[in-house]
């Protein structure tokens, strides 16, 4: 096929695409950065320079591929209206890339039992309708002849194939351990997130690609952690002391609000059956502490 990928530079949009190609399909894939054609060409991804806010370049590039992903943005309702219209009536695939803090509860750094399904979608935060709400216009793009899907990923692991990429939330952990020479997390660090490996998602992402059902919702997890066992783990291969916790407000005042009340402080349990059953998927890791410690690049 030929794919437009959104996001091709990034962490999650760039393992796609690399992972695309080896599957023998033809892929451009949308840049911010002129500095990254390079590395995408090298990956055989055809680099093509533009924003989410260039909606006739959305347009024109979506209308001449056979499928699209938009693995740029969660947030950007105007590219996904963009790709909407492009596709409208054509029958053509279209993946959106969510995020499962959708079903996240702020909690501070506190535990929770609660475990979401695909089948029943909690209402959303009033921080994170918005984002539901693009979810939700994806998955009615079905009723407008597009096959579109939404890829709802976890907190995703592992090394990206776009140099000097990195994912969300592990990496904000690390930084800031760097700078201070203490690793902490939000709270006890007793939230719990379930989690997934690039390389599984990627795989997911092409099997979707493939095979999905029009109007079809995916969580994308194959384990779960909570973050004092991420951070210990994390601690540990730095060779840092034991993690500490840190009151909520100082989190924000490092991380911002969003980062620190939802990708770092909530939990975020969720099972998807939907990729198993409908797409076979089957992900080969399944332990997040396991690659950090057997793994994980370390500098």
């Amino acid at each position: 096929m030929k794919v437009f990928v959104t996001g091709a530079g990034g962490f999650i949009g760039g393992t796609i695409a690399a992972h695309l190609v080896r599957a023998g399909h033809e892929v451009r894939g949308l840049v911010r950065r002129e500095e990254q054609f390079g590395a995408l060409a090298a990956l055989g991804i055809a680099p093509v320079a533009g924003t989410l806010d260039d909606r006739d370049l959305l347009m024109r590039e979506a209308r001449a591929a056979d499928a699209v992903i938009n693995a740029a943005s969660s947030d950007h309702r105007g590219a996904v209206q963009a790709l909407l219209d492009a596709l409208e009536g054509s029958g053509k695939t279209l993946l959106h890339t969510s995020g499962s803090s959708i079903v996240g509860d702020a909690s501070g750094g506190e535990a929770t039992d609660k475990i979401y399904y695909e089948d029943a979608l909690p209402a959303p935060t009033p921080d994170k309708a918005p984002r539901v709400a693009i979810d939700d216009l994806v998955l009615a793009g079905a009723q407008r002849g597009v096959k579109s899907a939404v890829l709802c990923n976890t907190l995703i692991y592992g090394v990206g194939a776009v140099p000097d990429t990195a994912s969300v939330q592990l990496p904000r952990l690390i930084r800031q351990a760097q700078k201070s020479g203490v690793m902490r997390h939000v709270g006890r660090g007793l939230n719990i997130w379930s989690n997934v490996h690039v390389d599984d998602v990627a795989e997911l992402y092409r099997l979707a690609l493939e095979k999905t059902p029009a109007g079809t919702f995916y969580f994308v997890d194959s384990g779960e952690a909570d973050f004092r066992t991420m951070t210990a783990a994390l601690a540990q291969k730095m060779g840092l002391g034991a993690p500490q916790d840190w009151p909520l407000e100082q989190a924000i005042e490092e991380w911002g609000y969003e980062m620190a009340s939802y990708g770092l402080g909530s939990n975020s349990r969720v099972r998807g059956e939907r990729a198993r059953k409908l797409l076979g998927w089957t992900p080969q890791r399944t332990s997040v502490t396991d690659w950090i410690r057997d793994e994980m690049p370390v500098g």
